[in-house]
């Protein structure tokens, strides 16, 4: 039986307190089920952003999405994470990945590493949570109130990372994307796509429980124009054609029925019920979301 929709919008500008609770409430009101919140240098800290962000709402659960693990040690991070928890009443999802920005790094002055050096450093931060925050062994101080544990998404394509989401993750989260050496993301056709979350389930074959599968919407436009919509894209993707830009899986753009049939369809081809759409298309992907509501 194919899981219900969840849909979580990722909070990316910064804003006073007030402007803060006011756009987490608006979340809300148009049926959020996550809030977000990425982890880059301009935008919002995650964890008192979203302690503020649960304490303005009661019904949705709120997450990273996701923390740069280079940014961070697990002992800390664990720290963040326990208490992050608490203060939220048990509604905090965490989101890891390598992180993809080699500004973001030196700017921060810490090691930018090789591909293979950032995945290892994941893996092990990976690890050390699940010793630290785990259920078995010593309680961790302080005590999340998850239990077994705060959920866990880990984001990425490439198959180490795949192996890890099946390996350790409750929620598998697709970019649609792969980063180039300058920390450019560029979108992967609809066949590499189909690749991916067909390799992931190859390396998830074993798992007792199945994962959540989630999919990071990169362009949402309700409109009867489509090519219009994507137009501007275009120079960033000279590889593609308009018409394969609009056949992306990370793009929903069409008249609303045709939008939401896209979505129904990502659930029925690659198992995806958990959306993601960033701050700028909140409002505009509200629709989509109250018509798969009860889905």
């Amino acid at each position: 039986m194919s899981r219900p929709f969840r849909f979580g919008v990722n909070l990316i500008d910064p804003a006073p307190a007030d402007e803060w609770r006011a756009k987490c409430r608006r979340a809300e009101e148009l049926g959020y089920d996550v809030l977000l919140v990425p982890d880059h240098l301009g935008m919002p800290a995650p964890f008192p952003a979203l302690v503020a962000a649960a304490a303005a709402t009661s019904r949705p659960r709120v997450g990273t999405f996701v923390l740069n693990a280079g940014f961070w040690n697990p002992a800390l991070l664990a720290r963040e994470v326990a208490t992050t928890d608490a203060l939220t009443g048990g509604r905090l999802e965490l989101g890891l990945g390598t992180g993809y920005v080699r500004a973001e790094h030196e700017s921060a002055g810490l090691p930018w590493g090789s591909p293979r050096e950032r995945v290892d450093h994941l893996r092990h931060t990976v690890e050390e949570l699940e010793r630290l925050l785990g259920s078995a062994g010593q309680p961790h101080v302080p005590s999340p109130v998850q239990r077994p544990r705060v959920p866990l998404l880990i984001g990425g394509g490439g198959d180490r990372m795949l192996r890890l989401a099946a390996g350790h993750a409750d929620i598998a989260a697709f970019t649609g994307a792969r980063s180039l050496p300058d920390g450019t993301l560029v979108p992967v056709t609809a066949e590499e796509f189909d690749e991916r979350v067909a390799r992931y389930a190859e390396f998830a074959a074993g798992r007792g429980e199945p994962a959540e599968r989630n999919l990071l919407v990169q362009l949402v436009a309700v409109t009867d124009d489509p090519g219009a919509a994507v137009r501007e894209w275009l120079p960033y993707v000279p590889q593609l054609t308009e018409e394969e830009v609009l056949g992306l899986p990370t793009v929903l753009v069409g008249p609303l029925e045709e939008i939401v049939g896209r979505v129904r369809a990502l659930r029925e081809r690659y198992g995806i019920t958990y959306l993601t759409v960033l701050e700028p298309s909140m409002e505009v992907f509200a629709p989509v979301v109250a018509a798969l509501r009860d889905e």
